[in-house]
């Protein structure tokens, strides 16, 4: 199963927790991983939560609607915090 690692990839308004352009975490089958020192919005983490298992699948193939799904934007319409979810190898 593939970790997904989830990053920061640009903020158009204002995050007040805040999460800075660069921050990732990885989802590893089940854990969640957080770099020492940083932190994970819930909300943007919720909002993405239900696309991890489709897209930690074993296999996608060409075709499939997953294979266009990498980005997420935080549901706070102020904080407007674009995150990019690229699958990855288990750490």
């Amino acid at each position: 199963m593939p970790s997904l690692k989830v990053t920061v990839e640009r903020i158009d308004g204002y995050c007040n927790q805040p999460m800075l352009v660069g921050d990732y975490i990885i989802i590893d089958g089940g854990r969640l991983i957080i770099p020492e020192g940083k932190h994970m919005c819930v909300w943007a983490l919720q909002s993405m939560m239900p696309i991890f298992p489709v897209l930690q699948r074993a296999e996608i193939k060409d075709g499939d609607w997953a294979t266009k799904v990498n980005q997420f934007c935080c549901p706070d319409p102020k904080g407007l915090v674009h995150y990019r979810i690229e699958r990855i190898e288990s750490p």
